[in-house]
């Protein structure tokens, strides 16, 4: 089956660009598929992602630098013991946030808002998340909406792997709407990305939109291309890409260098993050993977592995790509029955383990495929398409010119700490490109304004103000109430000193000073020398007494086994030189004490506040966190250790 796209995608996809788009209508004639093929790809494309997922995590980060042997098939490897342990798929996060997306559907239709599925992910995602999503679930807890989680304002990874796990559920159900899918797939990656880290995502979502009509995954690469803007990184990736293949049709492996040579490195976007993770570098290896597999699933599987990176993602998205195109046909029988035949009567058992998600339910793979179907259904009818009966069979009649609407929102933000006589600037609407949004109750601090969706000025009125945005798109309208805090100079930088716990002296190449420079990307580490729990101790001296009632501290880049508080005592030098505990202390920004680094605010700033008080010092004193590590980092120890990026003392 093949269908020419460009004529009717040309002149509409790049309005992913801008949420404000336009009321769907039938650009072209209509596509049609059976109710029952279609329901079949998208079982197929469920087993697919299932497949690459599971045999792809033997081989996650195996590869990084040099691309895996060439000698296929690499086989499921060591996550076969899973396999049996669990007698069938098991849930990670290749698959789990689809699956939390579908509850979302059926719960608030084939669109939630982005406050809906913030709800979904704070509550089932509490463990097992890395980089982007990770911040994003961070800024959640703590009050923040889409798309600000996604912001390179806020989230520090942005440009990482994330959203594009975790979004071919907004294709898969959007079969043929190519614009449709790239536009949704767009709006729901900024969740957790902003930028050219959403640019894989928005060419997946076309690929796969398309593959239900389209077999060649020439044609669909293309297609996918289509989709993205002209001056698009990923565009050049993938052109790149595709040059390598040209050049080394028989060598896999050189191709694979030659990608890590141009993209697996630090730039100026992500000088302190793991490049492994990158979005770019990851999309590039699994276009490459469909280059060299040309539709053979087992080929395109072991390709996709042995890139290696973050190997188990274009595992599990190229894998459930093709089982759209094939449908279960395509997908080996050794591969959907790892542990033979004999043992189940229906591919991985029919079962679907949750072990990654809280209170996230067991399922019967079929069960989810036949409700993602379902969901397709419905988008297909609300955007311009019908089913209809011929010869006691179901059609789906689908619009190839819809366009994605989302819904209006103006985003959540937790309450905006600023300080008075400095220049200030925050970002809360400024996604809605083409919708204003007015101040239409309430006060701003004297010196600030509202403006093209941004906060921005310099503030010259100390205190606590609320204001409520509007913003209305045709029928759509939104508000949303806001707090600003104005807070006197901050005394940090006034201290005569700043000093960390005697045992921290000696760490090298760090200036403790870092912690109040107004830089708010560093990151100051205590010592990690120390094998058993510690307390570390943060101090500020002044020469002269200060009145203090509030306090702020920013963590910086937590690491994944150790760098954390466990316990948090602020302290001040009391008259007679004795430290006591701050009276009164409230925190008004949610903090995770576990010795964990799942729910740590990564370059989030803690308010805390209190009745004043006048001292010459305070301090923080905290248990630092450390866990044991995994087994390919045992040899580097246990150690336990803090960080911080920032902190700031205000009197209001």
């Amino acid at each position: 089956m093949k269908y020419f796209w460009y004529s009717c995608i040309t002149a509409s996809v790049l309005s992913w660009l801008s949420p404000s788009v336009q009321a769907t209508s039938k650009e072209t004639s209509s596509l049609r598929i059976s109710e029952a093929e279609y329901q079949e790809k998208v079982l197929a494309s469920w087993l697919g992602q299932i497949v690459g997922n599971i045999y792809g995590l033997s081989y996650e980060f195996a590869f990084i630098d040099e691309p895996g042997p060439d000698q296929f098939p690499y086989g499921y490897g060591s996550s076969l013991e899973r396999v049996r342990r669990y007698n069938g798929a098991f849930s990670d996060d290749d698959t789990d946030i689809e699956y939390i997306y579908l509850l979302a559907m059926e719960k608030h239709g084939t669109t939630p808002r982005y406050e809906d599925l913030s709800k979904f992910w704070t509550y089932h995602i509490r463990e097992k998340v890395w980089a982007a999503n990770r911040m994003a679930l961070n800024l959640m807890k703590i009050g923040y909406h889409p798309p600000l989680t996604g912001s390179e304002q806020l989230n520090s990874e942005w440009f990482q792997i994330d959203p594009q796990l975790i979004n071919e559920i907004w294709a898969v159900t959007s079969p043929g709407m190519i614009t449709y899918a790239s536009q949704k797939s767009a709006w729901a990656a900024r969740i957790t990305n902003d930028r050219f880290g959403i640019e894989p995502t928005i060419h997946y979502g076309a690929m796969y939109a398309a593959a239900f009509f389209e077999d060649d995954v020439n044609q669909l690469i293309e297609i996918g291309l289509q989709a993205l803007p002209g001056n698009s990184r990923f565009r050049e990736t993938v052109e790149y890409a595709k040059q390598l293949y040209r050049q080394y049709p028989e060598d896999w492996q050189e191709a694979r260098r030659r990608i890590a040579d141009r993209y697996y490195k630090n730039f100026d976007y992500n000088p302190e993050s793991w490049a492994a993770l990158d979005a770019n570098l990851n999309g590039a290896c699994g276009i490459l993977a469909l280059l060299y597999g040309q539709g053979d699933f087992q080929k395109t599987l072991d390709y996709a592995s042995g890139m290696g990176f973050d190997a188990d993602n274009q595992a599990a998205t190229m894998s459930g790509l093709l089982g759209i195109i094939h449908g279960l046909k395509g997908i080996p029988q050794e591969l959907l029955y790892p542990l033979g035949e004999q043992i189940w009567s229906q591919p991985f058992n029919d079962q679907y383990v949750n072990i990654s998600r809280y209170d996230l339910p067991d399922a019967t793979i079929s069960d989810m495929a036949l409700r993602t179907a379902q969901q397709g259904l419905k988008v297909i009818q609300k955007s311009g398409g019908r089913i209809i009966q011929e010869k006691g069979q179901r059609y789906l009649e689908i619009n190839p010119g819809a366009r994605f609407i989302p819904p209006l929102e103006l985003p959540a933000v937790p309450p905006i700490h600023v300080e008075a006589f400095k220049e200030f600037s925050k970002a809360i609407a400024t996604h809605l490109e083409n919708t204003p949004s007015y101040l239409i109750r309430g006060q701003l601090p004297a010196g600030l304004r509202f403006e093209q969706g941004r906060l921005l000025g310099t503030p010259t009125q100390l205190g606590h103000f609320q204001f409520t945005l509007e913003a209305r798109q045709g029928k759509q309208a939104a508000q949303r109430d806001y707090q600003i805090e104005v807070h006197s100079h901050n005394l940090a930088p006034l201290a005569s000193s700043l000093s960390i716990s005697e045992n921290d002296l000696e760490n090298p190449g760090q200036d403790i000073d870092i912690l109040r420079d107004g830089k708010l990307w560093n990151t100051f580490y205590s010592t990690n020398r120390q094998e058993s729990p510690k307390t570390d101790i943060y101090e500020l001296r002044w020469d002269q007494s200060q009145e203090i009632g509030s306090f702020m501290f920013r963590y910086g880049r937590i690491q994944e086994w150790g760098g954390w508080f466990t316990s948090f005592d602020l302290q001040y030098l009391g008259a007679k030189g004795q430290w006591l505990s701050v009276p009164g202390v409230q925190w008004l920004t949610p903090i995770n004490f576990d010795n964990s680094p799942w729910l740590k605010g990564q370059f989030v700033d803690h308010w805390l506040r209190f009745p004043l008080i006048k001292t010459k010092g305070l301090r923080i004193v905290g248990q630092a966190g450390g866990l044991e590590k995994d087994p390919a980092n045992q040899h580097l120890g246990l150690r336990y250790y803090t960080n911080l990026s920032e902190i700031a003392v205000f009197k209001h």
